[in-house]
């Protein structure tokens, strides 16, 4: 079960884009719509992202973060205390962006906008505590406990710290693939 920070609850999201179009402003002649399968491959194999919420009063606020995809739900997941700035601007606003990148001449670039919605499920969490260690090792193993992440007490020692869990559940995708022969920008929409 997620518990929705925004409005919308995530079985009421689509898990692939309802529509994929190049944008002939921003690409070559003749580029093709870079396929949702290859921003999945970009997400999932992402070290670091960047996370964008807007403050209170309407600032943006950014910072890099490593997530984890969520292949079941076909979600980007991410945690933070709860007390963190992020954390505390997505309880008043859940949009946001999760951007990441190959920082170079030639790659993908993908942006996803959407809400974040908190991830409560015990049995889900258990699964994406495991996919955090499989990704980024074993100083990143989580304990479940009151529906968030709590650091193993074997690995890090009792801190007495918490994690929220967040999906994004993603409303528009944009692809930026970059190449010597050729460019393009591929929205992706998810309809809901």
């Amino acid at each position: 079960m997620s518990e929705p920070v925004g409005r919308r609850p995530t079985h009421m999201a689509p898990t692939h884009p309802s529509s994929t179009k190049v944008d002939p402003a921003y690409s070559s002649d003749g580029a093709k719509p870079t396929p949702w399968e290859d921003g999945i491959a970009s997400l999932d194999a992402a070290r670091i992202s960047w996370l964008v919420t807007v403050r209170p009063e309407g600032r943006p606020h950014v910072t890099p973060l490593i997530t984890v995809w969520d292949p079941d739900e076909a979600r980007v997941v991410f945690c933070t205390g709860p007390q963190e700035r992020k954390a505390r601007n997505l309880a008043a606003n859940p949009a946001c962006l999760v951007l990441t990148g190959c920082n170079g001449d030639e790659g993908l670039d993908v942006v996803v906008e959407g809400e974040a919605v908190r991830i409560t499920d015990e049995a889900r969490l258990a699964r994406l505590a495991g996919a955090y260690v499989d990704k980024y090792g074993p100083d990143w193993t989580f304990q479940v406990r009151d529906s968030a992440f709590v650091p193993d007490p074997a690995v890090h020692g009792d801190t007495g710290d918490v994690a929220h869990v967040f999906e994004v559940v993603p409303r528009t995708g944009f692809g930026f693939l970059r190449s010597e022969a050729a460019y393009s920008q591929t929205r992706w929409g998810f309809d809901r």
